[in-house]
């Protein structure tokens, strides 16, 4: 834990960074992608730090090496387009000096609008970068709880352990993280349902309505006929599927089960389940349809809705063919599609300050996935800004956070607002960011979006750095 009785002696102390007399400040627990911005956005603010790795002494399921930054699922970091929200992101990391940016652009391979990566390359550059850096003090060792005596003298700890942290460094968290009698706060597996543009539905099909409330307009309901939901089903049931990795074969458990493995179990079972039509009758017929298919609203404006029931394995173009069949939903702009894997996250809105601190553990910070942040882009722009952020307090200096109108602020609000239901992991997309309160097309409106963000990102950096475009 953070101590902040230091020794008076005058030669150098155990945790000061090789070849400097400059007390370390920082560890940092975790050299993924958030952990490595992180510590290298604390040292560029003056700020030493202790990385600790566990790595390769102690492996992952997942991982291969003991590389630094190393991208165990794919090498895409996806779009580079200013129409979308995580090609925004990466602009907006560009400008605040992003190591993984910069890395990136430094070893993308081929890959059309997208950005891609050799992810050897990749995973060398940063090594090399962050185990030269002398402000960095990089240790091959476990961290197995946030009371180790490997994190005493420090004014504040970091943990970026990502979502594969080890089953010890884990259960410190989940007992930190408990509610009020022992309430779950940490969550060791997704199950997340796609969600959509609410100016994607059709509305000339779908109504609003909760069940046995037809008055509320919590919910869109899309009215399936038996032979729509029997198409439906029979295009679900054919569907490619992600295969699972040999460490997640045991996470489906009854309460989120695949909506593919559910209609695995008979013909109406999906209709006795998630898209049961009892009390949801149609208010332009009066009758109850063979199915209904409920979307959540994800957000205070109803501009993005989550399909209610439909966490799954599909590939993503799987699903967005699948999911257009439902009626109202041919058109379907999807925000986040869905997924069920393992990932260490904690439930933020409750856990976390708005500085990314744990509330029962002052003085200990969360960065990147576990935070409830999801994808690589995403994780790093989180540890990129901790970093920032805890450079400029550690060193007497405030930074607010950017405008929820960037896509940086708001993935950071999403950490900050608690849901409708649940918390759930999101990536970036512009369902996060606050409704443009005017009525455009799908291609105008993603244009509208990005260049929204990027006015309000420039005027902040101005207004809180300093800097302008140049």
């Amino acid at each position: 834990m953070p101590d902040n009785n230091e020794s008076q002696s005058s030669e150098p102390q155990a945790n000061e960074p090789r070849g400097h007399q400059a007390r370390l400040k920082v560890a940092v627990i975790g050299g993924g992608l958030a952990g490595c911005e992180c510590a290298l956005a604390l040292v560029r603010a003056g700020v030493g730090v202790r990385l600790f790795e566990m790595r390769p002494e102690k492996r992952t399921p997942a991982h291969e090496t003991g590389r630094l930054a190393e991208l165990v699922c794919s090498n895409s970091l996806r779009s580079e387009e200013l129409t979308t929200a995580i090609g925004v992101l990466k602009a907006e990391m560009r400008e605040l000096g992003s190591l993984v940016m910069r890395v990136a652009d430094e070893t993308r391979i081929p890959a059309g609008k997208a950005l891609a990566v050799d992810r050897t390359l990749f995973a060398d550059y940063v090594t090399a970068i962050i185990e030269h850096e002398p402000g960095i003090d990089t240790v091959r060792a476990e961290v197995e709880s946030l009371d180790s005596p490997l994190l005493h003298g420090f004014d504040a700890v970091v943990v970026a352990a990502g979502p594969l942290a080890s089953d010890a460094l884990a259960a410190s968290l989940a007992e930190a993280t408990a509610g009020e009698g022992g309430g779950k706060r940490l969550y060791f597996y997704d199950a997340i349902a796609p969600i959509i543009s609410r100016e994607s539905v059709d509305m000339d099909i779908c109504f609003w309505g909760s069940r046995y409330r037809p008055e509320e307009d919590d919910y869109l309901n899309c009215p399936m006929t038996e032979a729509q939901y029997d198409a439906f089903l029979e295009a679900l049931l054919a569907a490619e599927k992600v295969a699972p990795r040999e460490f997640e074969q045991h996470i489906h458990f009854e309460g989120c089960l695949p909506v593919e493995e559910m209609a695995e179990r008979g013909r109406l079972t999906l209709c006795f389940g998630p898209l049961k039509p009892v009390g949801l009758p149609n208010p332009r017929t009066g009758e109850e349809a063979f199915a209904v298919v409920q979307l959540r609203a994800e957000n205070k404006e109803k501009t993005a809705f989550n399909l209610v029931g439909f966490q799954t394995k599909l590939k993503y173009p799987e699903q967005e063919r699948v999911f257009r069949l439902i009626p109202g939903l041919e058109n379907a702009e999807f925000l986040r599609l869905g997924s069920i894997h393992r990932n260490t996250y904690v439930d933020a809105p409750e856990v976390l300050t708005e500085e990314l601190e744990l509330k029962a553990r002052p003085g200990v910070y969360l960065a990147g996935q576990i935070t409830g942040v999801e994808g690589y882009l995403e994780s790093a722009a989180c540890g990129l800004w901790l970093g920032l952020m805890l450079g400029a307090k550690l060193t007497g200096k405030t930074l607010a956070p950017p405008p929820t109108t960037t896509a940086l602020g708001a993935l950071l609000g999403h950490l900050r607002t608690p849901p409708a239901k649940s918390f759930q992991p999101s990536n970036a997309h512009f369902g996060l960011t606050p409704d443009l309160n005017r009525r455009a097309g799908k291609k105008i409106r993603k244009e509208l979006y990005g260049q929204r963000a990027r006015e309000a990102f420039a005027q902040w950096k101005m207004d809180t750095l300093g800097e302008g475009d140049g």
